[in-house]
């Protein structure tokens, strides 16, 4: 018998949680790499693999690549006199990430599937601009510090089937996609200085114009002074 295309899209896999802490574990270590490699290139300024530089400006550099019919978008600036473990405080805090996000309505722990390893509820609202307007994303965020003292934020949604068990679509939103984003933030020889990288891929789900996904350099800018604002006024640990 032939599901129609209603009934495919609300498809839901009950997995045990077993499966789920070996899925989310495989599924961020290819993520961590991914952004481990997104920010080997140790100068601002300088591309390589498929990079374009859209604009370089005051220190921060906002590139992206083409992904299949996406881009991933890639921000990278150097923070003076804030510390990796500072800016990390703020970056993972969801209470932060409301203020420096004006789009965000929730941001609510599903599930703690390890110390470092969560699954989290990101929903946006009906005022909010077209590109995230009444979506919502099911992601895991990995937290991990490197062998040599880099710290990365991995974070990425879960396939819309494995989503939709833990946590079944309310109302009306948009089930959009995350794919492989996240933070890198690497200490340099001053110890209160850092240079942060954020990637980001999405598909938000549901026809938009394309503009409206491929202008998300403007959304990262906008991201970034806002950050900065929020991580100077935060007390160093």
């Amino acid at each position: 018998m032939n599901s129609s295309p209603a009934a495919c899209s609300q498809q839901s896999w009950s997995i045990s949680e077993d499966s789920l802490r070996r899925y989310v574990q495989f599924a961020s270590e290819s993520c961590i790499q991914e952004l481990l490699s997104a920010s080997d290139s140790n100068k601002l300024g300088n591309c390589s693999d498929g990079w374009k530089i859209l604009t370089l400006d005051n220190g921060v550099e906002i590139s992206k690549r083409r992904s299949g019919s996406l881009h991933i978008f890639r921000s990278r600036w150097l923070l003076r006199s804030v510390s990796p473990q500072q800016f990390i405080t703020v970056a993972n805090a969801i209470d932060a990430a409301k203020q420096w996000d004006p789009d965000l309505v929730e941001a609510r722990y599903i599930k703690d599937i390890e110390d470092n390893l969560s699954i989290i509820r990101l929903r946006f609202g009906e005022n909010s601009k077209p590109l995230f307007r009444k979506r919502e994303f099911i992601v895991y965020e990995r937290r991990e510090t490197m062998e040599d003292g880099t710290l990365v934020v991995a974070v990425a949604s879960l396939p819309k089937q494995i989503a939709a068990g833990l946590l079944p679509k309310q109302n009306n939103a948009i089930r959009g996609l995350l794919l492989q984003s996240g933070w890198v933030v690497e200490k340099l020889e001053d110890i209160n200085s850092c240079i942060v990288t954020y990637v980001v891929q999405l598909d938000p789900a549901g026809w938009l114009p394309k503009c409206f996904v491929n202008r998300l350099n403007t959304k990262l800018v906008m991201i970034i002074e806002n950050l900065k604002k929020l991580v100077q006024t935060t007390p160093a640990h």
